[in-house]
């Protein structure tokens, strides 16, 4: 049976900040109530690609996870709708293109999805994430434990950030 909820982050654990997906995938992963443990699906890859439609596939929610150079500190949250860009390559695509390929490919909306976009700015390989990215990383694994459970609210279209205080 799958999960209803996915939480996928991608990044390059050898990037320094970059790796701030998967660490935030594996924290929550770790700190699931074992009630939600059959609820919720956790995976992460080094770039998000076109076969992540597929883990899309009988979801109700997915909570997607990645490290920005661009977004507000300490982190941005940002509710996707589907859209055709020119992110696509053999590498990668944006959060938008992947939804819309779950759309071609299925004819029918994706599941909902949101983007936790995580504040980093050093990303030389083979550096470990720097102080003030592992501070944004505590500041969004609290937002992403409420949306886990429920608890924040997920439906305005706004920076989600104020809905904690």
């Amino acid at each position: 049976m799958t999960a209803p909820i996915l939480v996928l982050g991608w990044g390059n654990l050898s990037r320094g900040d970059d790796a701030l997906g998967p660490l935030c995938v594996a924290a929550l992963h770790d700190s699931l109530p074992a009630s939600m443990g059959s609820l919720v699906e956790f995976l992460d890859d080094h770039q998000l690609n076109l076969e992540h439609a597929l883990d899309l596939t009988g979801r109700t929610r997915v909570l997607l996870i990645d490290a920005s150079l661009t977004c507000r500190p300490p982190f941005e949250v940002t509710l996707l709708q589907p859209e055709q860009d020119d992110s696509f390559t053999t590498h990668t695509l944006s959060p938008q293109a992947l939804l819309h390929i779950y759309q071609n490919l299925h004819d029918m909306p994706p599941p909902h999805c949101t983007l936790l976009a995580i504040r980093g700015s050093a990303f030389e390989l083979g550096t470990p994430p720097g102080s003030a990215a592992l501070d944004h990383l505590d500041s969004a694994l609290q937002w992403a434990r409420a949306w886990l459970t429920g608890t924040t609210d997920t439906g305005c279209d706004c920076d989600l950030r104020g809905c904690l205080d």
